[in-house]
């Protein structure tokens, strides 16, 4: 098992050479449109020197963290809820199919008009167009249950918490680490978006003012950035989570 982690870590590692190796020879080419990745990496040191790097990916990940936590206990409770009951299901299923379907855009046009161009709404507006997703993955697992085992373990009189800790709970973990996932990869992209129509601060913000001035250098280094953060979280955090909470699978 250890010498599986550690081929799959050199994989990765040879997949990230590769890429820069690509990106180094397409700017070869000579063409200002794709700046190499020292002149990205000198760019990012700038922006990590006078300091408005790193209060943007504060600003940004504070966001983040705020839209992910309501997405995930919103939708959880209603995909759980929905899953567990016919009834509640008919009557919310085409809530849920508004919510998948809407487009991330207009819901955050109508948060910023309903609510106004500030802090609530841009959170508000990121969790909304997480929660349809999240509930949607709960409710099957909640379908998935495995009720035979609910059973045993009433037979057995197992207190209600043992009960929900050891027998259901850990037949949703799969389903909440997939809804994590895709969760984070969703709320990445629209918390940006939000930036970009109607705040004054962040990472999209400030990619925005980057591309007014067509400062393509600036534009790789804040993603770069961001991106390592993202594989930051993947790797210390989500990874060994779901390895955790699913040892039980193994």
């Amino acid at each position: 098992m250890f010498g599986t982690r550690w081929n799959d870590t050199g994989l990765r590692l040879l997949s990230a050479v590769l890429l820069l190796a690509l990106w180094q020879a397409v700017s070869f080419s000579g063409s200002a449109l794709m700046p190499g990745p020292t002149v990205v990496a000198l760019a990012l040191y700038r922006d990590i020197a006078e300091g408005s790097l790193v209060t943007d990916l504060a600003i940004t990940l504070a966001r983040v963290v705020a839209s992910f936590v309501i997405a995930m206990a919103v939708g959880s409770f209603v995909g759980i809820l929905m899953g567990r009951s016919r009834r509640i299901d008919g009557l919310f299923d085409l809530w849920l199919v508004l919510g998948l379907n809407v487009p991330a855009l207009v819901i955050i046009y109508l948060c910023y008009l309903w609510i106004g161009l500030n802090e609530v709404a841009a959170i508000v507006a990121v969790a909304l167009n997480k929660v349809a997703s999240s509930a949607v993955i709960l409710r099957e697992g909640a379908r998935s249950v495995d009720r035979s085992l609910l059973q045993v373990a009433e037979v057995l009189r197992l207190p209600w918490a043992r009960r929900l800790r050891r027998t259901y709970l850990p037949q949703l973990y799969p389903f909440f680490m997939a809804a994590t996932r895709s969760g984070l990869s969703l709320i990445w992209k629209i918390v940006l978006v939000v930036e970009l129509i109607g705040r004054s601060n962040g990472v999209g913000f400030r990619l925005g003012v980057y591309f007014q001035f067509f400062d393509i250098a600036n534009i790789l280094a804040y993603t770069a950035s961001f991106v390592a953060i993202v594989l930051a979280v993947e790797a210390g955090v989500i990874r060994p989570l779901e390895r955790r909470l699913t040892r039980w699978r193994v």
